[in-house]
């Protein structure tokens, strides 16, 4: 007969998870967090212009020439 498992949560997990249970708010400040700084429209003809201007680096960078 196997051993029954408890699965392994660390202390950090359980934090987290009181944390987020005790302020159910959290989660929508994050999502909101993460919108404002990451979620952007890209623009695809400023980016080409990026890559366009883009200079080539030498093998070794360190060289006079």
């Amino acid at each position: 007969m196997p051993f029954a498992v408890k699965p392994y949560v660390s202390e950090a997990t359980r934090f987290l998870q009181e944390l987020k249970s005790q302020h159910p708010e959290l989660e929508e400040a994050q999502k909101s967090g993460r919108a404002r700084l990451w979620d952007r429209p890209q623009d695809a003809d400023l980016h080409a212009a990026f890559d366009a201007a883009r200079v080539p680096q030498k093998a070794y960078v360190y060289g006079i020439d």
